[in-house]
């Protein structure tokens, strides 16, 4: 079965055009993430506003949403400091008990040698 002339491609090819290998747009991912990230923040916001029969309502409710993870992560930030310092001082006590282990183990060794 032979094509007729408009239905062949364009570049000389032989065969028909759904034939033709699709083209990859070589955009920048990060402009594609943030219009993901547009797109679902736009789709919330409707869900929210149907749901609140209201678009304020529902916008408000996206605003404690955020303050609260806000909220949680300035709380999170402020104890790091405080998780520093306690796993600093852990990992000191542990130091020092491994060293008085080490001098243990090389007072032992040293009394076999001079029984030996």
């Amino acid at each position: 079965m032979r094509f007729p002339e408009p239905v062949r491609m364009a570049d000389g090819d032989s065969g028909p055009v759904w034939a033709r290998k699709g083209r990859r747009s070589s955009g920048n991912p990060i402009v594609g993430v943030l219009i993901t990230l547009l797109a679902l923040f736009g789709a919330i916001s409707m869900v929210m506003g149907i749901k609140e029969r209201s678009f304020s309502a529902g916008g408000a409710v996206i605003d404690g949403w955020v303050s609260g993870a806000w909220n949680g992560a300035r709380q999170l930030a402020g104890q790091a400091p405080e998780a520093a310092e306690k796993a600093a001082d852990e990992a000191e006590q542990t130091a020092a008990k491994a060293g008085d282990a080490l001098q243990a183990g090389a007072a032992t060794a040293a009394e076999e040698i001079k029984k030996s």
